[in-house]
């Protein structure tokens, strides 16, 4: 099947998940994850309507950002401070804040380019040793100190990475209990507190994200195939 097929059927997918949740397909976002896939492939998933990609690397962002056309990029993978400098001009959002350290910083450089950066506040929910991510205790402090330390900064919301299970059914539990923090802060008055995406559900398991209300859906495989892991630099 061609990427463009591949996204209809997704599409497809995503709008009956929430139609099911008692909502409409635009209101879920996919965001086609871009990981060792191609300018030329990315073009291709844009001409067939993809609005928004995601890149989990610095530098595959720097890479490819001249190649590509017009997208809004998010950086969804682990992002270390000393590379905040080289993105915060390219992307529209950071899914994967998860320390005070890394909000100041990108409230820096925002500051420094005269923009605010909207990000969102990984929450690992599984408490998994091998993401990255705060633990669903953590998340009341460091949004009320990111609200009251980063006025260059916007938090809309959260993201989180389930852990994997051949059937997802097996950790609805898991988004479930995002859902629940991402709900508390929807009406917040706190400043800078503007929750808009619940970032959750990727290839294997986004339909069961939607249903426990995701909002944007992060999808590489089902739409690009199988990466070559080979090419990527260790």
């Amino acid at each position: 099947m061609s990427i463009k097929s591949n996204i209809e059927y997704i599409q497809e997918l995503k709008a009956k998940a929430a139609e099911q949740s008692g909502r409409r397909a635009e209101d879920v976002l996919l965001v086609a994850v871009t990981k060792l896939h191609t300018p030329e492939e990315m073009n291709e998933a844009i001409d067939a309507g993809i609005t928004d990609i995601g890149e989990n690397k610095v530098q595959e962002i720097l890479d490819k950002y001249d190649k590509v056309k017009p997208v809004r990029w998010h950086l969804i993978g682990h992002l270390q401070t000393n590379k905040v400098k080289y993105i915060i001009d390219k992307v529209s959002m950071i899914h994967s804040v998860d320390s005070l350290k890394l909000a100041k910083e990108i409230d820096k450089r925002a500051g420094q380019h005269g923009i605010n950066m909207d990000i969102l506040i990984q929450v690992n929910s599984a408490m998994e040793e091998s993401k990255f991510g705060i633990t669903t205790g953590e998340t009341d402090q460091l949004i009320r100190d990111i609200s009251e330390q980063c006025p260059n900064v916007t938090i809309k919301g959260m993201m989180c990475i389930a852990p994997y299970a051949d059937d997802p059914n097996e950790i609805r539990g898991y988004f479930a209990e995002v859902k629940a923090l991402y709900d508390k802060y929807s009406d917040s008055d706190l400043d800078r507190v503007d929750f808009q995406y619940l970032s959750m559900g990727m290839t294997h398991d986004f339909e069961v994200a939607i249903l426990e209300g995701s909002n944007l859906i992060r999808v590489g495989t089902a739409i690009f195939g199988y990466r070559d892991y080979r090419s990527e630099e260790k």
